[in-house]
């Protein structure tokens, strides 16, 4: 169960006391998520997620994080929204750690994804980059090409523990792309971590984007790639295409990419599995095997990687223009 820091029953029935939310009536810990520390708690007036900041998320990124979800609420995105205590903040302190409480939001994560599902955050992942364009806040990306190489140097030779000649595959993948990563596309507010998990659906329709907190400014394009990389592989490891199809289709019959983003999709999803393959790998090798987290696997990224480098053109994703 992922919860790091615990709460007493006093301790948040005052917190939440402070809040014009009703009486605390019920709370337990939410098992999901490896970052931070998240409760479900009933109120009187309805549920919310309270979530306590771990010590990954660093409290200046906080209020990018909360005021973003404040303005993509505020531009018709179903995303949660931070509840304002009666001072009026969002950003708070409980149990030594920095929270807020957020509302809840309906729906379900889907484990298997199909066509109608990639179709729906396509055209879900577009409507947020187009409404994050007026955000007046600005995040740099901490795990683009420059955060890569302070991993990679990180990991070192570890990484042959994980997959022999791992190390290596690394350090060469890594210089391929500092010599190859593409400048200038259109960039604004990404999401950066849009997993299965982290979007809820109602049937095939999607009710919400949750967890913000690798938000930050990028490449949009990007942004596309990593979902790709997180939406339209099969368990078998296997591409599919069709899935691709039906994300790209429909983003673009919201935001249509250039072609400089079109060009540069193989190299973006390449960078993609690389971020993962790193983060990955340097949790495994250095997450306490005693700790709450589940290990994610390495190798499906490494997996992923290799089908990229493979790839030719944008074509190959499902697209058939330009």
């Amino acid at each position: 169960m992922a919860v790091y820091t615990d709460v007493s029953d006093e301790e948040l029935e005052e917190f939440i006391a402070s809040y014009d939310v009703g009486a605390l009536t019920s709370f337990k810990g939410i098992a999901e998520g490896v970052e931070n520390s998240n409760y479900l708690v009933n109120t009187e007036s309805g549920r919310y997620i309270l979530t306590l900041y771990e010590k990954r998320v660093r409290r200046e990124d906080l209020p990018y994080f909360l005021g973003l979800m404040q303005h993509l609420v505020a531009r018709g995105i179903s995303c949660p929204l931070p509840v304002k205590d009666r001072s009026g903040r969002t950003l708070r302190e409980l149990a030594g750690r920095p929270a807020a409480l957020i509302t809840f939001l309906d729906g379900l994560w889907v484990r298997r994804p199909n066509m109608e599902h990639c179709h729906a955050l396509g055209d879900a992942l577009a409507h947020l980059h187009l409404a994050g364009a007026d955000f007046p806040m600005f995040r740099a990306n901490d795990l683009s090409l420059p955060g890569w190489g302070a991993l990679g140097k990180d990991i070192g030779a570890g990484a042959d523990e994980v997959v022999p000649g791992l190390a290596a595959e690394i350090t060469k993948e890594l210089a391929f792309l500092e010599q190859n990563w593409p400048s200038d596309l259109p960039d604004g507010v990404i999401h950066a971590d849009l997993f299965p998990d982290n979007v809820f659906f109602l049937g095939d329709k999607v009710s919400g984007l949750i967890d913000f907190y690798f938000a930050c400014n990028d490449a949009l394009a990007y942004d596309v790639a990593v979902c790709l990389n997180a939406w339209c592989f099969e368990s078998d490891g296997g591409f599919n295409v069709t899935k691709a199809r039906a994300l790209l289709q429909a983003y673009e019959g919201v935001r249509p990419l250039s072609e400089a983003e079109l060009k540069s999709l193989p190299l973006l999803a390449r960078g993609a599995a690389l971020r993962f393959l790193l983060t990955r790998t340097y949790d495994w090798l250095n997450t306490d095997e005693n700790a709450l987290v589940r290990f994610k696997d390495p190798n499906e990224y490494l997996r992923k990687l290799r089908f990229h480098q493979r790839v030719k053109s944008y074509r190959d994703y499902g697209l058939g223009k330009h």
